[in-house]
C-alpha cells in the first residue's frame, strides 16, 4: 500500500466527545470512523487489523474441530418466544423492527436460539455428536450507554461458538479445549500476560462459567486477582466456598480494573429442550443435547490491545495483528533516489512482506509523527544520506534509537 493512495488521513485531535483512549487513537490514526455513539466503521487500516484478529481466532477454532457458518442477523419472533427471550422484560437490549406486512423481527444480539433451531435438521442420532459450530457475526445490542470506544458497541463483530454433545462428560472435555484455545488466542494477539481466567456464576447447569478478563485501567469491571496462580474471581461469586474451591485466601487477592475479552458457558439443556433438539441414543431413547456457548468480541479485543499498547506518540501494534509489518518511509526528493526507494518497495512486496510505503511529499517530522501514531512494528527510513551508503535507517516502534543496516542485510532478514 502506498500511503499517498490511502484515502484516510491522520488527525491531530480526536472528536471532542470521545473519551476512551482506544477510540481516540484509532480515530486519529485513521483505523476507524465514528458514526455515532457505540457505532464505528472500520477503515482500511482498521479492517486489516480486524481480519488478522479474526484469522487467529479462526485458526484456533478450526484446530479444536469448529465448523464455520454465517447465520442471519434478522430473527423470527417465534423462535425466541420458545425460550422466553423475546420479551423486553427478559432481554432489555433488543433492537426490533418490522417487515412491510407488520411482522415483527429482531436484530440478533446472540445466536443460541437460531442455531439450536437450525441443528434440529441435522442432529438426530448419537452418531451425529459431538459437533461444534462457530461464526463471525455482527451483533446488535441496544446499550443504554456506550462510552468505552470500540470495547462496548451497539453494533459489533463477535465470534460465537456453540457446542453440541451427548453427555456432560463429553461437554466438559470440549469446554476445556475451548479454554486452552482462548488462552492461545490472547497470547497470539499480545495480551496473554494481562489476561486472567476468571470464575463467574455458572447458572443452572454448572457451578461456574468462565470469563477471560484483561487487566486495564480502561476496564469497566472489577475482579479479584491471584497473580501467582493466574486466576481471578468475579465479585458476584466471591464467597468462602469459592475461595476454598480454588485454594486461595482472600488476603492473597488484589482488586483490579479489567475488561472482559471472552466468556465460556455451560448451557446444558436450557436451549435444546424448549427448541426440541434431541438425539436417539445407543439405548434407543431420546435425549436432549448438552450445549455450550463461547464468545469473543473482536472489536473489544482490538480496543483492549490499543489500551494496553500505546505511548505518548501513538499505538504500538503487536506483530501478529499489525496492519503492516514494515512502514517504509521515504525522505527522498530527487528522482534517482525516489526510484531506488520504489525499487526497495517492490522488492519487499516480492518477498511477501506487508509494507506501508510513505511516498508522500511531506515533511520528515510529519512522516515520523504519523508513523508513530499508526504504530507499525518496524519503521525503515530511506534518505539520500542512507542511500549514499546503500543503507536504511531501521527502528522498531518500541525502540527510541534507530540503527543503520545495509539494504542487502535488511532484505535478507525481513519477513
Amino acid at each position: 500500500m502506498r500511503q499517498s493512495q490511502l484515502f484516510t488521513k491522520t488527525r491531530k485531535e480526536a472528536p471532542g466527545d470521545e473519551v476512551s483512549k482506544n477510540a481516540q487513537l484509532l480515530i486519529r490514526a485513521g483505523f476507524i470512523h465514528k458514526e455515532m455513539a457505540g457505532v464505528y466503521s472500520l477503515l482500511p487500516l482498521g479492517l486489516r487489523v480486524m481480519k488478522k484478529i479474526e484469522n487467529i481466532i479462526r485458526d484456533e477454532m478450526n484446530m479444536i474441530g469448529g465448523q464455520e457458518v454465517s447465520l442471519t442477523a434478522l430473527q423470527e419472533k417465534t423462535t425466541w418466544e420458545k425460550t422466553g427471550r423475546w420479551s423486553d422484560e427478559v432481554v432489555d437490549n433488543w433492537f426490533k423492527t418490522k417487515l412491510k406486512n407488520e411482522t415483527e423481527l429482531g436484530l440478533a444480539f446472540t445466536h443460541e436460539e437460531p442455531l439450536t433451531a437450525l441443528m434440529t435438521s441435522f442432529i438426530n442420532s448419537y452418531k451425529d455428536l459431538p459437533c461444534s459450530v462457530y461464526q463471525f457475526q455482527t451483533k446488535f445490542r441496544n446499550e443504554l450507554r456506550s462510552k468505552s470506544g470500540i470495547m462496548r458497541g451497539r453494533e459489533f463483530l463477535m465470534k460465537d461458538l456453540y457446542s453440541f454433545c451427548r453427555t456432560h462428560e463429553e461437554h466438559e472435555a470440549f469446554y476445556k479445549k475451548v479454554m486452552h484455545a482462548y488462552h492461545a488466542i490472547f497470547e497470539r494477539i499480545g495480551i496473554g500476560s494481562h489476561t486472567y481466567l476468571t470464575f463467574a456464576s455458572g447458572g443452572s447447569f454448572s457451578k461456574y462459567s468462565h470469563e477471560f478478563q484483561t487487566l486495564t485501567d480502561a476496564g469497566e469491571d472489577e475482579i479479584y486477582v491471584e497473580k501467582n496462580k493466574k486466576i481471578a474471581i468475579n465479585k458476584e461469586v466471591l464467597t468462602e466456598e469459592v475461595l476454598a474451591d480454588l485454594g486461595v485466601e482472600k488476603s492473597e487477592l488484589s482488586v483490579e480494573k479489567s475488561v472482559e475479552v471472552g466468556n465460556i458457558f455451560t448451557l446444558g439443556t436450557k436451549f435444546s429442550e424448549p427448541l426440541n433438539l434431541s438425539f436417539a441414543g445407543e439405548d434407543g431413547k431420546n435425549h436432549p443435547v448438552i450445549m455450550g456457548s463461547y464468545g469473543i468480541g473482536l472489536g473489544r479485543l482490538m480496543g483492549t490491545v490499543v489500551e494496553l499498547n500505546n505511548d505518548e506518540n501513538g499505538i504500538i501494534w503487536n506483530t501478529s495483528i499489525a496492519p503492516f509489518s514494515v512502514h517504509l518511509v521515504s525522505l527522498c526528493k530527487d528522482e534517482v533516489d525516489i526510484k531506488k526507494c520504489d525499487e526497495l518497495y517492490e522488492m519487499l512486496k516480492k518477498k511477501g512482506v506487508e509494507v506501508l510505503y510513505d511516498d508522500r511529499d511531506s515533511r520528515a517530522g510529519e512522516k515520523f509523527a504519523d508513523s508513530d501514531l499508526i504504530g507499525i512494528p518496524v519503521r525503515v527510513v530511506v534518505s539520500p544520506k542512507t542511500l549514499a551508503h546503500d543503507s536504511v535507517e531501521y527502528k522498531k516502534r518500541t525502540e527510541s534509537t534507530p540503527s543503520i543496516l545495509k539494504i542487502e542485510d535488511f532484505l535478507a532478514d525481513v519477513h
